[in-house]
């Protein structure tokens, strides 16, 4: 009997809110309340409006009650939306491009073109990528502060593909990977694919909370901790060298594999080293020349510890059997020629640039970024609803991200993300400015 009064009122509140007779944020009773209206057991409401959060129909907010969601946004909205409304000023994806880019990638295929082993492209290649090919990549590395043999080397198809070639080799279904309470989206769709448990960690200013990352692995049997700790994705934090030596010394001590995620780390000025450089035996790198170059190019690299590349090279084969040898072959060239190093020059340029647009439109307002990330995260106050500005700048054709493709805990806290490196920079002041209407009025 309980069940069937359970399933009456999620179908109930299920339809009042798709109908809208219950409209976007409208604050629902406490679970209390509701109990005590419905007669049911104060375990059932609890039932009942998880059941409901999780269908999309409403959100649970810690200390605020359970609200009604905006059902106008469109599913996966910050995650896969450019895909079906490219009309919209993109203000949800990174897709940097400077100018002249077209032209070098002109002069690079005709170069590649007439070059003598190019019918060695037509081949499969070994599953981490040529040696040549890898002794490059080591020599880059190097310049970013982390030095590593070529053997350790691997090439994957973007980043994403490097993370999840990561997830699938080297940690199994049920594991428990402990990640910052806001972090990439494409890290927490892995895990559900591949039915990892994400542990949040909540953020203690300039970082994740460290003592908090000690406590639960005291409590809990954690496998791996997911890292962003140069141009964190959304927050845009670096973490200093004293916090990365103490994350090390927790991953140690506790038996952690630290994934570090570099995909943005070529914006940050002269950061401290990476992970992998103060703990190679236990840290795989994964990075890319998505955001460096064009997210076109589908090249990206695992620097990973020397027992793990078998394991990581099959995961490869598993997947794609190898990078595609036109794409690593172009990557490389630029790598050696200097055109990588010219080219994320400019893009930090750019970046700062296009922050400095963000100071201008949002004077006086609370902004957490870096000064020269492509993205800014923005909190809104208890009396806005993310999902209705979101909504309400939909109507506009521009599209902004909430804070719910970021978020790993359960109550998602109102903010926007807005990526500022997809659209060109004259047509990027506008759009700003429609966002902080939309939050004004």
């Amino acid at each position: 009997m309980a069940d069937a009064r359970y399933k009456v009122l999620v179908d109930h509140f299920a339809q009042e809110i798709r109908s809208g007779r219950l409209a976007a944020g409208t604050r629902l009773p406490t679970h209390r309340r509701l109990a005590g209206q419905r007669g049911i057991a104060l375990v059932t409401a609890t039932r009942v409006y998880a059941e409901l959060q999780a269908m999309g129909l409403v959100s649970g907010e810690a200390g605020r009650g359970t609200f009604v969601k905006d059902l106008s946004l469109p599913l996966g909205l910050g995650v896969d939306y450019p895909a079906q409304a490219p009309d919209h000023a993109d203000l949800t994806f990174n897709s940097p491009v400077v100018a002249g880019q077209t032209a070098l990638l002109r002069t690079a295929l005709r170069r590649l073109a007439n070059s003598g082993d190019l019918e060695s492209l037509l081949h499969y290649q070994p599953h981490a990528g040529r040696p040549h090919d890898r002794s490059v990549l080591a020599t880059h590395l190097q310049s970013r502060g982390l030095a590593v043999d070529a053997s350790r080397l691997l090439f994957v198809d973007g980043a994403q593909h490097g993370l999840t070639v990561t997830a699938m080799s080297l940690l199994q279904p049920g594991d428990v990977v402990a990640v910052d309470a806001l972090t990439y989206p494409g890290f927490k769709l892995l895990a559900q694919s591949l039915r990892l448990e994400l542990l949040p960690i909540p953020a203690s200013g300039n970082g994740p909370d460290l003592n908090a990352l000690e406590t639960v692995c005291a409590r809990r049997k954690v496998r791996a901790i997911y890292a962003m700790p140069t141009l964190h994705n959304p927050l845009g934090w670096v973490l200093s060298l004293t916090r990365r030596q103490r994350l090390v010394s927790i991953a140690r001590k506790h038996g952690l594999l630290i994934i570090e995620d570099a995909a943005y780390a070529f914006l940050a000025d002269a950061p401290p080293p990476p992970l992998a450089a103060l703990a190679p035996e236990i840290t795989v790198y994964v990075s890319a020349l998505s955001k460096s170059i064009a997210t076109g190019l589908r090249v990206g690299f695992i620097a990973a510890p020397a027992p793990m590349v078998h394991a990581l090279e099959r995961g490869i084969r598993a997947t794609t059997w190898n990078t595609a040898a036109i794409m690593t072959t172009l990557g490389c060239r630029w790598l050696v020629d200097g055109t990588i190093h010219k080219l994320e020059r400019d893009k930090r340029i750019d970046a700062t640039a296009r922050q400095a647009i963000v100071s201008e439109v949002f004077a006086g307002m609370r902004l957490i970024r870096h000064p020269h990330s492509y993205y800014v995260w923005i909190p809104l106050g208890e009396d806005l609803r993310a999902d209705q500005v979101a909504s309400s700048l939909l109507n506009q054709r521009i599209a902004v991200s909430t804070a719910e493709p970021y978020a790993t805990t359960a109550s998602v806290p109102h903010a926007l993300r807005l990526a500022l490196g997809s659209m060109p920079l004259a047509q990027l002041r506008a759009a700003l400015a429609g966002v902080r209407d939309a939050i004004a009025y």
